[in-house]
């Protein structure tokens, strides 16, 4: 190092591998920035100074604004304060929680519940907690990133079976006959695709090897069962899976994740999950949203039919269009357009139209399968759906038009934002 070098040039240096990443992801077409949204996130949103039909949300019961939530959230404050104050082990485990987690492990079926700040620690904390050197970790190719990082921290040998493949997940459990344990993961609704998991082949599946199974029901959770607690509650499972997680922040309309389980496995996660023990608690008012939202789910069943009379007149709609929203089975409808900047211009399109869908590309989804993620709420009317689909025929038009190239440069042309536009 030489004396005349000064301060901006060693920064420079060592930062310099940002600006080349970034560049890369620009050429790539893979560049996200956030997009600011003003109000409630209810069926509509305000984006640059106007309103926009919201169906990119996981809100899929509208509970994120409801009046019974904001209320037990204010209450809460005046209660409790605004914040924990310290992780659970130390000064943050509030009455709230106890109160939480004995209802949340009613609605789940379950013996216990163990609530998390956020669905991706319960994930990480959780696997990495369960699994270690020596043990097997069987994991569908197309699990959430939470998943797949809490099986990486564990050490455990990882494999991916095919994405919903039951056949290819026996051929690895069989091939590991000498691991100290097993640990299977699967999604139940899978967030992208919006498929379901063969969820009594894989219980099966685990009896048989002797195998830990552990459902991450993030999006199932208040859409899927007669009471809301999800396809495991739908298909008669909870005391065949031995581990059931769940958030609080989608259909839920909050923020938190949980573990439902045995009462030994909670309170060995008390004890050996690092995201659970090394963090602050949640707030007295999520904590409150959380519990209020819980009582909603279960008594207001009509919430769920909504959603699903919304999924299926919009999917009815795509259909008619010529689109492919992908297979009748989640709330969850995924308009494939494969390549990432065709994807982000169809976002801006919509967009213009009124429409807010976000568009989903590379590393979120396998490239060359970026998409549309279109996701009704149970608050949308019919005309909402309607306005929705008329400007999904504006895209058909660009999309589909027989003269395709110059509609598509037309297509990019047009939708360019007038602000910032993010991605993902």
């Amino acid at each position: 190092m030489t004396a005349s070098r000064t301060e901006t040039d060693l920064t420079s240096d060592a930062t310099g591998f940002l600006r080349e990443r970034l560049s890369t992801l620009k050429q790539a077409g893979l560049t996200r920035k956030l997009r600011e949204l003003k109000g409630e996130p209810g069926p509509k949103v305000c984006w640059d100074g106007r309103q926009v039909l919201l169906l990119c949300s996981n809100n899929y019961l509208g509970l994120a604004a409801d009046e019974r939530l904001k209320q037990a959230s204010l209450q809460a404050v005046e209660n409790y304060g605004c914040g924990a104050t310290g992780s659970r082990l130390i000064s943050g485990n509030l009455e709230l929680y106890g109160n939480l987690e004995r209802d949340l492990a009613r609605f789940k079926g379950s013996e216990a519940a163990l609530v998390f700040p956020s669905g991706y620690q319960a994930n990480l904390g959780t696997v990495s907690a369960l699994a270690g050197p020596g043990d097997a970790i069987f994991s569908d190719a197309l699990n959430h990133a939470s998943l797949i990082d809490g099986s990486r921290l564990s050490r455990a040998e990882v494999l991916i079976y095919d994405h919903c493949n039951a056949e290819d997940l026996e051929r690895k459990l069989a091939s590991r006959p000498a691991a100290r344990r097993k640990l299977i993961l699967t999604e139940s609704v899978f967030s992208m695709d919006g498929d379901l998991a063969p969820l009594e082949d894989i219980v099966c599946l685990a009896k048989k090897y002797e195998a830990l199974l552990m459902v991450d029901e993030a999006h199932a959770t208040g859409v899927f069962g007669p009471t809301g607690a999800g396809r495991i509650e739908a298909l008669g499972l909870q005391q065949q899976v031995d581990i059931q997680m769940g958030t609080f922040s989608k259909a839920l309309g909050s923020l938190g994740g949980y573990i439902a389980g045995s009462k030994e496995l909670i309170l060995y996660l008390v004890n050996h999950a690092r995201s659970f023990i090394f963090t602050t608690g949640l707030p007295p008012a999520v904590l409150a949203a959380s519990a209020a939202a819980l009582r909603v789910v279960e008594k207001e069943p009509q919430r769920r039919k909504a959603l699903w009379r919304n999924v299926a007149q919009l999917r009815q709609g795509l259909l008619k269009l010529g689109f492919d929203p992908g297979p009748e089975q989640s709330q969850i409808l995924p308009l494939r357009l494969g390549e990432e900047r065709r994807t982000m211009a169809a976002c801006r399109l919509l967009l213009r139209e009124g429409v807010f869908v976000q568009g989903i590309r590379p590393p979120t989804v396998p490239r060359g399968t970026a998409r549309l993620r279109i996701c009704p709420m149970a608050l949308h009317t019919d005309d909402d759906i309607q306005e929705a689909l008329a400007g999904f025929h504006k895209l058909r038009s660009a999309l589909f038009s027989p003269k395709r190239r110059a509609a598509s440069a037309s297509m990019a042309s047009a939708a360019a934002p007038s602000q910032p536009v993010s991605t993902s």
